[in-house]
């Protein structure tokens, strides 16, 4: 495994931003032949590009913090997927008022510069976007957007009735429905469209518990299904999300190149 922490200047945002991706590399078993051909020699080359998650970190935190505080590293590396982690603030992944374009950043700019500096896949069928609790939020409004983009997303303790302006001063300024899940998950069905594979997640203890319920109940009354997990024993914490972004890479849909090879050794 190999974990870059990128700075660069964002045109987007008129300002460098710090990122963190994830990229399975040659690993120690593999150093010493395990788990190779015979006559087969390790090499840093790939067979071909990765399949890319695009992980939203919540309210306070930053690029580092789904590393610092899960076994992400790990899960990607045994399962040879690219994961890319940015810095949101607390702008709750949408554009504001202020200029800070943090819709317009991920949905273009970001994967931009990830697959031309990294070997990750552009095909849709190979992208996916998770998060927890704001970053769940950012989940929804980014795939729900552009529902052809991912395979799937992942909403972990999704804070699915956040109305971003709460998290930046500006608590009467309504939500913009482009940036409501709940007004975009509609759209999407009247659309026709199909919604990505679609995983949310919970904890009982959870204080989002009952808005998540909810959330899911209107997905499923509108004919999605959803694959809806809870653990009773888990509130807002780590130790859940890191359960559940394992369980999430386990689940996802995949037809990359790498997606029959199973675990590997590291």
């Amino acid at each position: 495994m190999a974990k870059f922490t990128c700075n660069f200047i964002s045109y987007t945002l008129k300002r460098t931003v710090d990122i963190t991706v994830v990229v399975p590399t040659v690993t120690i078993p593999e150093s010493m032949g395990m788990g190779l051909a015979e006559g087969e020699k390790p090499s840093h080359n790939v067979a071909a590009p990765f399949p890319v998650l695009y992980l939203l970190h919540g309210m306070g935190n930053n690029h580092a913090t789904w590393t610092g505080y899960t076994n992400v590293e790990m899960y990607a590396e045994e399962r040879n997927i690219v994961v890319v982690n940015i810095s949101a603030e607390n702008k709750s992944y949408v554009n504001h008022p202020s200029g800070d374009n943090f819709y317009d950043f991920i949905s273009g700019e970001l994967p931009e510069f990830v697959k031309s500096m990294f070997p990750i896949s552009d095909k849709p069928e190979d992208t996916y976007i998770a998060g927890l609790s704001m970053g769940g939020f950012g989940t929804l409004v980014h795939a729900l957007n552009r529902p052809e983009q991912f395979a799937a997303l992942g909403a972990f303790s999704a804070a699915v009735s956040l109305n971003p302006a709460s998290l930046t001063g500006g608590e009467d300024r309504p939500i913009e429905p482009r940036f409501d899940p709940a007004t975009l998950a509609k759209e999407v069905a009247a659309s026709g469209k199909k919604f990505p594979a679609l995983y949310i997640a919970c904890g009982e203890k959870d204080f989002l518990i009952d808005a998540n319920k909810a959330f899911v109940k209107d997905l499923e009354d509108m004919g999605q299904q959803v694959t809806w997990v809870t653990m009773p024993q888990y509130g807002h914490e780590w130790r859940f999300w890191d359960i559940q972004v394992e369980e999430f890479l386990d689940w996802i849909p995949r037809t990359d190149a790498y997606a029959k090879t199973g675990k590997r050794q590291i």
